[in-house]
């Protein structure tokens, strides 16, 4: 099957956050600011990407067919097993006992599994296949240095 797979086992996240620092003004993508406006407060992370702490997993991305929707090969998803999946979402689903995350396409009754990455095909449910939508993405954890 040509999607993006990842790990067969979900990894549950915690209750307890991690408390990291953040500066209280952004840094600017655009011309720099003067660093003395530098004050600092403790941010827990799981308070920005964990909306339900019971029904929220980690997956790792293994592949390229999200790469449009900016989910590349090795980030981290934040799933929602809580959330109402609905057309338009980036979903992680179940297609004949393997999971996969595409776009939820939704029309007239009808749904089918979309990539963002032209080069993959659309994912139809067969005749007698049946495809669980398992969770909705959340957010989208990148690494730029290991």
């Amino acid at each position: 099957m040509n999607s993006i797979m990842v790990r067969a086992e979900p990894v549950p996240l915690t209750a307890a956050g991690m408390m990291l620092p953040m500066p209280e003004s952004p840094v600017r993508a655009g011309f720099p600011s003067p660093a003395e406006d530098f004050a600092v407060t403790r941010l827990d992370l799981t308070q920005i990407l964990v909306t339900h702490p019971q029904a929220t997993y980690l997956l790792r991305v293994a592949g390229c067919s999200m790469q449009d929707a900016g989910i590349d090969d090795g980030d981290t998803l934040v799933v929602d097993r809580a959330i109402k999946p609905l057309h338009g979402h980036v979903v992680v689903a179940v297609v004949d006992g393997e999971f996969t995350v595409k776009y939820l396409h939704q029309r007239a009754g009808r749904l089918r599994l979309k990539a963002a990455n032209p080069t993959f095909p659309d994912i139809v449910p067969k005749d007698g296949q049946t495809i669980e939508v398992w969770g909705v993405v959340s957010s989208c954890i990148k690494r730029f240095v290991v």
